[in-house]
């Protein structure tokens, strides 16, 4: 419980108004091409087999705790699921669990799918190439 507390006094206004705690879609793809991030996919299996995003893991926030040590130490972990709620929650736990580099994706799941649409994907075909391969 002091780990919280001590992680919450962190979450001030400067912590807040500087913002480096969140990525855009944009920051998201290009950490992963320069294999920098690992993209974690918070949201439930059934919810990944109605729409999955193959750039990403997906590991269901209820089983964060039992498969953490799938996520990478070493990479920045960028957190997403359908709304950022529970993106959120899992940033808190993997910093409390020695994640030092956790953002969480601004973007929604229906924002992810859009940003696939043609005119982005025809501004970064190569990256989007990449990512689908």
């Amino acid at each position: 419980m002091k780990d919280f507390a001590n992680l919450l006094r962190n979450y001030d206004l400067e912590y807040f108004g500087k913002g480096t705690h969140k990525v855009t879609f944009e920051e998201m793809i290009k950490a992963k091409k320069e294999n920098s991030a690992f993209i974690l996919d918070v949201r439930t299996e059934e919810e990944n087999k109605l729409i999955s995003f193959n750039f990403a893991t997906n590991i269901a926030i209820s089983q964060i705790p039992d498969r953490l040590n799938e996520i990478p130490k070493d990479k920045t972990i960028v957190v997403f699921c359908s709304s950022a709620t529970r993106a959120t929650i899992t940033s808190v736990y993997l910093q409390l669990n020695g994640y030092n580099d956790v953002k969480i994706l601004l973007d929604s799941v229906g924002d992810i799918a859009s940003n696939i649409k043609p005119v982005f994907a025809l501004k970064n075909k190569d990256l989007i190439s990449k990512l689908i391969s």
